[in-house]
């Protein structure tokens, strides 16, 4: 074998094939959707990002295999973010900084622990940080990166999340919730 031939074959396993991307998607369809339908918070809308984010992993950039299932999931999230633009409201921008030493105290107060409706009923912004950042373990940087916004941003979007959540009376234990688990 040429060496060409040979570091081409190499290449072909280090990268992810449309065959991976065909398996994570089916393997993974309920998580993955799971991630869709907590983003937009609509059905259609959930359908049509997991199907273009297959689409563009199948079709997209080289990706190093043990990434594909991160990419998956980041192509349905900027699929999400395409689809619904959330941004942060004005009224977060007058927050004071003191609310940021109490985002331990709202998270940990409730367990961590919170109904899946009140997620939704989350504003875009503040749904898409709690989801992200908390859900998917992006860090700040990349949240802001993806939305479009500063790092102030997120944070005052994961902290106005986290007080609604706290807040709401949908904290019981149920069989309808969704684990909050801060980085640490």
């Amino acid at each position: 074998m040429s060496e060409r031939a040979h570091i081409q074959v190499r290449e072909a396993n280090v990268y992810a094939s449309p065959d991976d991307f065909h398996t994570i998607f089916n393997e993974g369809l309920k998580e993955l959707y799971q991630l869709s339908f907590l983003l937009t918070r609509d059905p259609a809308k959930a359908e049509r990002c997991l199907v273009s984010g297959f689409e563009d992993c199948v079709s997209g950039n080289r990706v190093f295999r043990e990434w594909a299932r991160s990419w998956a999931k980041r192509t349905i999230v900027q699929n999400a973010i395409r689809e619904l633009q959330p941004r942060p409201s004005q009224s977060n921008s007058l927050q004071s900084g003191a609310i940021f030493l109490d985002i331990d105290k709202l998270s940990s107060r409730s367990g961590r622990h919170f109904e899946v409706d009140a997620v939704l009923r989350l504003a875009d912004f503040e749904r898409f940080v709690l989801i992200m950042s908390a859900l998917e373990h992006y860090s700040e940087h990349d949240c802001a990166l993806l939305l479009g916004c500063s790092v102030r941003d997120i944070r005052e979007g994961r902290t106005c999340a986290l007080k609604e959540l706290a807040d709401s009376h949908h904290m019981e234990p149920s069989d309808n919730q969704l684990v909050v688990q801060e980085k640490n």
